[in-house]
């Protein structure tokens, strides 16, 4: 079985270069180091884009539930506040959590 965690960020067009070298540069390989996901994919939104924000897809994969509930309980919340502190209040972030069915 396969839980996938997505993650939804809206991010100000101006941050869009500057938030989408640091995430693959930094943010991604800080993640996947922990070992609690096997893969992962990013994915600009199409639809739903205005003027002054862009929006992308992150999405992680993991075939352990207790994995990704550990990770979001605990390195997670360090990783989400560093991207927090890192892009201020200049972003949205939607998350979910989901299970293949």
């Amino acid at each position: 079985m396969i839980f996938l965690y997505s993650i939804t960020v809206g991010i100000d067009k101006d941050l869009e270069t500057e938030w989408l070298a640091w995430m693959k540069e930094i943010h991604f390989q800080k993640v996947m180091t922990l070992g609690y996901f096997e893969n992962y994919k990013i994915y600009k939104v199409l639809t739903h884009e205005d003027e002054t924000t862009v929006s992308y897809n992150i999405q992680y994969f993991s075939d352990s539930i207790e994995r990704v509930v550990y990770y979001l309980n605990n390195e997670g919340k360090t990783l989400m506040e560093e991207h927090r502190a890192q892009f201020k209040d200049r972003h949205v972030v939607f998350n979910t959590l989901l299970q293949e069915v």
